[in-house]
């Protein structure tokens, strides 16, 4: 009997270890198998991370484009508002033109014909008997009366031709210098409406680049959503494998463990031993491992909005820079120069007589435009910026203006209406 049970045990034992190297080799392909999906979501998860860091980077970059497209946009609003303007003007600098040009036509037909009256005059005179009319005139007086009547009419006769034809010619100079006038002042508006012009075409081929730029990174950025989005999927097919693998390794557990309780039981009852084996199977399952897939958090650029300059607080009056400025009258206008003595433009003059008083104003009729605060040309003071378009003056008080004219005439003082004031801008 007791060989009997011997034998049995001997049995049990050997079916245990059969067993437990199955399950053991069980164990260690699901170990792989779980390791295996473990790598790959670790994988995933880091070309995921990058791919969201690759996205932020892109967004930025779209926010920093658009932000530039925006101020070139306005840049862009402003130019085109300037070369509409500069449009009226040259319209309304050719209607006085033509007025000019035609005044001055009739003023050279008048001193021609003026010319001609006082030649017929003259030939008259000479064609019967020279000085010998005035002796005529003497003879044939009635008396003394007469003879200073016939004498003061043949000399107002004389003066007036000589007269007339003076003012005639003075009037043909002063036409014929308005017409210069209003040829130059043509000639500035067309030259400030080729150059804005170009800042227009400059604009739109900038914008027309970000643009581009912006289309190309919607592409990069597709493309990186569309490798974000595949990571997710990879991770979240990983992590089901892992919650499957987990599921069956402990199945098989808790069906390892039951054999064993299965056996113990057996081997008991074959020894003969009638205690009820206790297995309060206190073995604590693993807990299954969910999706540790973390999200990546993506900050937002800020937008920096630009408002115009507040006025400058400064002690300067503006009698002080008026004073300054009007000391380079007389001096050179050279396109983007900056010397008040070797030749500045309009802006460039501006920004220089500031400087000398630690006033930063920036080197463009536009912006010049947007700095400091508005004021009605009613109420503008000495030192106050006057800006045209495409052009800006230094406000000396009584209508008066100094400023980097054209290449033609300098720096130099005029009327500040004489051309359409956009707006006064008070930087002191």
């Amino acid at each position: 009997m007791r060989h009997e049970r011997k034998l049995w045990r001997t049995k049990v034992i050997a079916v245990f270890t059969a067993v437990l190297a199955g399950f053991s080799c069980f164990i260690n392909t699901d170990a792989g198998a779980l390791k295996d999906a473990q790598d790959k979501k670790n994988q995933a998860q880091n070309e995921l991370d990058s791919a969201n860091q690759q996205i932020e980077a892109i967004e930025q970059k779209q926010q920093e484009l658009q932000a530039q497209i925006q101020a070139l946009d306005a840049e862009l609003v402003d130019v085109i508002l300037n070369l509409d303007i500069l449009e009226t003007e040259l319209e309304d600098k050719q209607v006085q033109l033509d007025q000019v040009t035609a005044q001055l036509a009739q003023a050279e037909e008048d001193e021609r014909v003026q010319y001609d009256l006082m030649v017929k005059r003259i030939v008259y005179i000479y064609e019967n008997g020279g000085d010998s009319s005035y002796l005529s005139v003497i003879t044939g007086a009635g008396s003394f009366t007469d003879l200073l009547n016939r004498v003061e009419y043949a000399r107002q006769i004389h003066e007036y031709d000589r007269n007339l034809l003076v003012q005639f010619q003075e009037t043909v100079q002063q036409v014929t210098n308005l017409k210069a006038q209003v040829e130059t002042e043509q000639q500035e508006l067309m030259e400030l409406q080729q150059s804005y012009q170009e800042q227009k075409s400059e604009f739109e081929t900038m914008i027309a680049e970000r643009q581009e730029q912006l289309s190309d990174f919607d592409t990069q950025l597709a493309s990186a959503q569309d490798l974000a989005a595949q990571m997710r999927a990879t991770i979240d097919q990983q992590n089901d494998i892992i919650r499957q693998e987990e599921e069956r390794r402990l199945a098989a557990a808790a069906a390892q463990q039951n054999q064993n309780n299965n056996h113990t039981v057996a081997g008991n009852n074959s020894g003969g031993n009638n205690h009820a084996s206790e297995n309060p199977g206190n073995g604590a399952a693993p807990e299954g491992n969910g999706n540790a897939g973390g999200g990546t958090e993506t900050n937002e650029g800020e937008g920096s909005g630009g408002g115009a300059n507040p006025p400058h607080t400064t002690s300067v009056s503006g009698s002080d820079v008026v004073a300054f400025a009007c000391q380079y009258i007389g001096n050179p206008y050279v396109w983007g120069g900056e010397s008040l003595t070797n030749g500045a433009d309009c802006s460039g003059f501006i920004k220089s007589v500031y400087a000398n008083y630690g006033i930063n104003l920036p080197h463009s009729s536009l912006a010049l435009q947007r700095v400091g605060s508005e004021v009605s040309y009613g109420n503008a003071q000495p030192g106050d910026i006057i800006c045209y378009a495409g052009h800006v003056a230094i406000y000396m008080g009584g209508g008066q203006i100094v400023h980097a004219s054209s290449p033609e005439t300098g720096i130099k003082t005029g009327s500040a209406t004489y051309r359409q004031i956009l707006t006064v801008r008070r930087v002191l």
